[in-house]
């Protein structure tokens, strides 16, 4: 997705804090996932037998999970420090403005 590098009050900055909160979260739960499985910080192998690795990693991650194992500390930034990445890509404005003129 990509942020508005200059939003204007309202649905744009509703929209960039939105999208900064998901990255975070998502950035945390990539974190979770490196520190359980210290595999996943190095991992040279081919692109179709990576997918293969990270999925198992994270059906692994689920299961421990529900079944309430230690959770890895994972150091999370504060919204502050997030800064948004900006693609130059007609296809991620397109799908950014859709979103804010539906949900924002």
């Amino acid at each position: 997705m990509t942020p508005f590098p200059d939003p204007n009050p309202g649905p744009q900055t509703r929209y960039n804090a939105a999208l900064a909160r998901t990255r975070a979260r998502i950035e945390m739960t990539f974190g979770q996932l490196k520190e359980r499985f210290q595999c996943l910080k190095g991992l040279r192998v081919a692109p179709d037998r990576a997918c293969d690795i990270i999925v198992a990693c994270a059906i692994l991650h689920n299961i421990a999970t529900i079944s309430k194992e230690r959770t890895p500390v994972v150091e999370v930034l504060p919204d502050d420090d997030l800064q948004p990445v900006h693609l130059d890509q007609p296809s991620g404005r397109a799908a950014r403005d859709r979103i804010v003129e539906h949900h924002f």
